[in-house]
């Protein structure tokens, strides 16, 4: 774990995110320390996410986690940016910021999709 220039803890984690069909990956590397604010730095192939990259830079993770369903700044870049409501890069970023701020354990997840 790297230590702050004050000696408080600064937790690092990153999130790649294959956003399926589209062939496009979101890559998240989110960086917090003692005040639960989590610089984002979002790398995408997708331009939807280049422009939520631009605009998504900073959160306030307990108001990003602790909020009711779709508020809060990450849902609202989305909502700008994104046409496709579905893609898994919202909850991506949202699962990554939630790491570095120590508040989940780090743990992959995965969609599983078939058509019958």
């Amino acid at each position: 774990m790297l230590k702050s220039s004050t000696g408080g803890r600064i937790i690092m984690a990153t999130g790649v995110i294959n956003a399926g069909v589209c062939g496009f990956t979101i890559n998240v590397k989110a960086v917090s320390d003692e005040d639960n604010k989590v610089q984002l730095e979002i790398t995408s192939d997708c331009p939807n996410y280049q422009k939520i990259a631009k605009e998504l830079t900073e959160v306030d993770a307990y108001k990003e986690i602790f909020n009711k369903m779709h508020v809060g700044r990450v849902y609202e870049v989305f909502a700008k940016y994104s046409p496709h409501p579905s893609c898994p890069g919202v909850s991506g970023i949202l699962k990554t910021m939630e790491v570095a701020a120590g508040l989940a354990l780090p743990q992959n997840a995965s969609i599983s999709i078939t058509k019958e």
